[in-house]
Parts: C-alpha cells; structure tokens; sequence
C-alpha cells in the first residue's frame, strides 16, 4: 500500500513540474513537439530511475552521520553529509553522460533535435530535486527509493508531453498577440498544475471521525444528564425573565 500510494503521489500531487515547478527550462524549451517532448521525458524516468536509488546508498552507507560504521567502530561518529550535494550530481553527471551516448548511438535524429538540452540534464534541477526530496523525506529502503525515483520521472515525463501536445494544437488556434508563445504556455501549465493538485484529497484520506454522544452507546447517561442540566438552565432563566417583567 505504502509503495502504491507513494507512485500515485510522486505523479500526481507532488509532480516536479506542476507542484514544484522544477525543471522548467527544458519544460519549455523542449516541448514544442511531441516526438522530442517524449524522448527527453523518457531520459528523465531513466535518469530519476537510476539516480535516486544509487543516492539513496550513498546517503544511508557514507554521507549520513554515523553511516560509515560498517568500516569500523572509529569510523561511527563522521558526518559526511555536507557532500552531499557534490557526490549526488557527480552521480547525476555520470548517468547522464550514459545516456548521452546511447541515444547518440541508437538514435542521432533525437539526439540532434534535444541538442544542448540532454546534457544539460545533468544540471535539471527536477533530477537533483529527486534525490534531495529522496533526502528529506527519510525514505527508508531502496525499494521505496526507487519507486520514488521512477514515479517522479514519469510525472515529468506527463508533464512535457501534455504541454507538448498542447503546443502543437494552440499553433493553429487564435492566441491574442501579446500571449503568443510562452506566454500561453505559463497560463496553460497554471492551469494544468490546479488540475494535477487537485489530486491531493483523492490520496491524503478523510479526516477522523470525533466521538460522539450518539455514536458512543456507553454515553447514553451522560448525554441524559446533558440534556436534563439543560432543561433546568432554561426553566431558570425563563423564570428570572418573568420576575423581571413583573
């Protein structure tokens, strides 16, 4: 249940471009056809996918304090977590590179059409957001991690796509002249992020239900005593009423 809701989650309430607004540079530079839109969200869910998890091992088994006991009981008391943020875009960097080269190998018309854009992962702040979210969150097995990291590539991922068809019909429609361009893509992923948040209460669950005097049968004597303290507070005040006319 846990990783199912965390999936559900990651996509839809805390997607990292409608509820953070992470990754916005190759959101819109990137999104004005569907074919690119598709092959860069996919390297993102590879991206995600493989960095979150290798980060989460680096957190729990060196950058955590205490982590680095598994060397050693002198090692137990190093705190390596002001590396973090270098150690997790190192990681970043490598990975990216990985996919750099393999869609430069299998295929060059995407390559050539995301350009600067796919190395530029690397430095996509929604790829370092995931792993830092992974961070704070004290997410506590890899498993989790990686559910985590895959789920919020695939929110990215149906993010730009989304965004990208839209584009694509909007460049027939008649846009007023001053909203031409990004302009009508910031109003359209406004209006896309209300519709995503709005996910929130089908996954958070209701609120509790606060006992009651109907609802609790060993309550039936309080709720008598209740009622009969009541009547007698207003047969008082009926009566101080009726002096007082008098």
């Amino acid at each position: 249940m846990e990783h199912i809701e965390l999936f559900f989650k990651s996509i839809f309430v805390d997607n990292m471009v409608f509820a953070y607004f992470l990754g916005m540079c190759s959101y819109l530079a990137v999104s004005k056809k569907v074919s690119t839109a598709v092959g860069l969200g996919a390297a993102v869910i590879f991206v995600l996918t493989v960095t979150v998890p290798l980060n989460w091992l680096l957190d729990q088994y060196i950058l955590q304090e205490g982590a680095l006991k598994w060397l050693g009981a002198e090692y137990a008391e190093y705190d390596l977590s002001f590396l973090s943020f270098i150690l997790f875009i190192a990681t970043i960097a490598t990975m990216v590179q990985l996919v750099e080269i393999i869609v430069e190998k299998f295929s060059p018309s995407l390559y050539n059409s995301l350009g600067i854009f796919l190395p530029l992962i690397a430095v996509n702040c929604a790829i370092l957001g995931g792993s830092l979210f992974m961070q704070s969150r004290e997410i506590e097995t890899l498993g989790l991690a990686l559910n985590y990291g895959f789920s919020s590539g695939i929110g990215w991922f149906l993010a730009i796509v989304a965004i990208a068809a839209i584009r694509e019909k909007i460049r027939y429609s008649n846009v007023p002249a001053p909203l031409r361009g990004l302009g009508i893509t910031f109003i359209i992923t406004g209006l896309m992020a209300i519709g995503f948040m709005s996910f929130g209460g089908m996954l958070t669950g209701g609120d509790e239900e606060s006992p009651s005097l109907d609802s609790d049968p060993s309550n039936v004597g309080m709720k008598t005593e209740k009622v009969q303290k009541e009547s007698v507070e207003s047969t008082e005040a009926v009566s101080v009423s009726e002096i007082t006319a008098q």
